[in-house]
This record gives structure tokens, C-alpha cells and sequence, in this order.
């Protein structure tokens, strides 16, 4: 790997053709990923890939005017003092703040670079080029600023709360759902069982863990995302099992009192929260009535109730 001072003029100018190449290609890629969720915003980086492609081609004239039109392959990943990027392919879904931090970090770094190879260079063509570039890179990181600023239209929005819902809110709500309720016929049970506020807390606790687990592998292995849309499916499967166990443990904590009949009384009140908040988002983000939401979300939550009751103190 070499240093930056030890580059010739007729490597800089290499290096900063095979820089341009890559950069297009990554915003191309930027523009792709987005093109489903915010077109305006991938047509804009679209534009950018295109100005990336002229600057390839005024160094190319440039540099076949100087030294031929043999061009060696000098990578930015070949010279010690480049920030290290992370290829596009594996960054999925693309976030609109991601790309844009991505985008202006990139552009920040070919300016500084544009400006450190002017200073260097002797040839009055090529230090009037590379200083050229460098002004154009310090606007495309001002554009790039201000992607993610964009208002975004209707559809967009749209677009944008439909990726929130299939990718954070369903998995989410099915895990607090499962949590809250199926839990509640092992807890309860065990309550009335023994009127032990202890042992009541550890078998709420394993209910809660491992339904959290079961429900976090089950949505993560149910859809890998790529036709549905749904997101990264580990991500699914996070979001759902962290939100199953919450569910579980909230009024599993309350048996930490060890009064039984307490505790049992605040885990009743936690559990009309717990329901209350799971009729609150199917109401908010699945556009379901509220009345009819809670009137649901309440029957079930009574009828394995009344299960773990009915166990627990046969």
C-alpha cells in the first residue's frame, strides 16, 4: 500500500478515475435501493451518478492526452489514508439518513482529495482540472446534505409509513399481542396454584423469555423479506421477540412483591394496560375502529384469563 505523497501525477490522475467509477456506482446503487420508497430522492442521486460519470470523462481526456491510453487500475483501497467503505449490497433496506450521510461523507473525502492532488501537481491542465473537480465535490456534498431534508410528498409519506408498518409495527404488535396474552394462563395459574409471589415471578419469567425466543426465530424464519417488502428478516424477528418478552415480563414483574394477592392486583391493572396500549396501535397504524380493536383485544385477554384461573385452582 502506498502513501498519498508518494503518488506520481500520472497515478493521481488514475486514482482519481477509478474513485469517480466507483462512486457512480454506488450512486446508482443509492438510487435503486430508494427507488421504491422515495423516488424523487433516488432521481436526484441518479443525477449525481451521471455528473460522477462526466468528471470520469474529463479526467480520462485528460489524462490520455498527457500519458496514453493505457490507464493502470489504482484503487483508493490501495492507498493508506482513505476511509474504508461499506459495500452498498450488504446495506438493506437503505435508510434515506444512511444514504445521505454515506453520500456527503464520500463526496467530503474525493473534495479534500481533489484539493490535496491540486496542490501537488505541476501541470497548469491538470491542476486547473483537479482544482475544477474539487469545487464540483464541495456542492455534490451540499446536495447530498440536503437529500434527506427534502419534503417528501404524499405518496412518498405513504410509501414511507407502509414500510414502517410491515417492517416495525406488525412484528412488533404480533409479539406484544403473543406476549401480553398467552402468557397470562401460565402466570396466573401458577399465582392461584400456590400463592407464591416467587415462584408465580419464575414461571411468568420463563414464559416471557421463551416465547420472546420462539416468536423471535418463527418471524424471522416466516419471510425473508424480498417480495413482501417486510424488511430484513433477523431485524422482523428482533423487533417481535424483544416485543413478545416485554409483553410477558410486565406483569410478570409485579410478583417480585411478595404480598400474592398485591402483586396479583397490580398484575390485573398492568394487564389492562398492556391491553389497552396493543387496541391503541391496532387502532393507530392497522386503521382498525377502536372500539371494536379493544372489544377484541379485551376477550381474548379475558378468556385466557379465565383459563390460567380455571387451571390454576383446579
Amino acid at each position: 500500500m502506498k502513501t498519498f505523497d508518494g503518488l506520481t501525477e500520472r497515478e493521481i490522475l488514475a486514482l482519481a478515475i477509478s474513485q469517480e467509477e466507483e462512486d457512480a456506482r454506488i450512486y446508482e446503487d443509492f438510487a435503486a435501493g430508494l427507488e421504491s420508497g422515495y423516488p424523487e430522492q433516488a432521481a436526484r442521486f441518479r443525477e449525481m451518478r451521471r455528473e460522477e460519470d462526466g468528471h470520469r470523462h474529463r479526467l480520462l481526456e485528460l489524462y490520455q492526452a498527457r500519458f496514453g491510453g493505457h490507464v493502470p487500475l489504482i484503487r483508493r483501497q490501495d492507498v493508506r489514508g482513505f476511509v474504508e467503505r461499506k459495500p452498498v449490497w450488504l446495506v438493506r433496506p437503505l435508510g434515506l439518513k444512511t444514504v445521505q450521510k454515506t453520500a456527503e461523507s464520500m463526496e467530503v473525502e474525493t473534495r479534500r482529495f481533489y484539493e490535496a492532488a491540486a496542490r501537488r501537481a505541476t501541470d497548469a491542465g491538470v491542476r486547473q482540472l483537479l482544482g475544477d473537480l474539487a469545487e464540483e465535490e464541495r456542492n455534490h456534498a451540499v446536495t447530498a446534505g440536503q437529500i434527506a431534508l427534502t419534503k417528501l410528498s404524499e405518496d412518498e409519506k405513504s410509501r414511507a409509513k407502509r414500510l414502517f408498518v410491515l417492517q416495525v409495527i406488525q412484528p412488533g404488535l404480533a409479539g406484544l399481542m403473543d406476549g401480553s396474552v398467552s402468557t397470562l394462563a401460565p402466570l396466573f395459574a401458577a399465582a392461584f396454584a400456590t400463592h407464591n409471589s416467587f415462584q408465580t415471578f419464575l414461571v411468568g419469567l420463563a414464559a416471557g423469555v421463551g416465547a420472546g425466543i420462539s416468536m423471535g426465530f418463527a418471524e424471522a424464519l416466516s419471510d425473508d423479506g424480498s417480495l413482501t417488502g417486510r424488511g430484513h428478516p433477523w431485524a422482523r424477528g428482533f423487533v417481535c421477540g424483544l416485543m413478545t418478552m416485554l409483553g410477558g415480563l410486565g406483569h410478570t414483574l409485579p410478583y417480585l412483591i411478595p404480598n400474592y394477592k398485591t402483586a396479583t392486583a397490580i398484575a390485573v391493572a398492568v394487564v389492562l394496560v398492556e391491553l389497552g396500549v396493543i387496541s391503541w396501535v391496532r387502532h393507530k397504524f392497522m386503521d382498525s375502529p377502536l372500539v371494536s380493536a379493544l372489544l377484541q383485544v379485551m376477550l381474548g385477554g379475558a378468556l385466557v384469563f379465565l383459563a390460567g384461573i380455571l387451571i390454576g385452582i383446579s
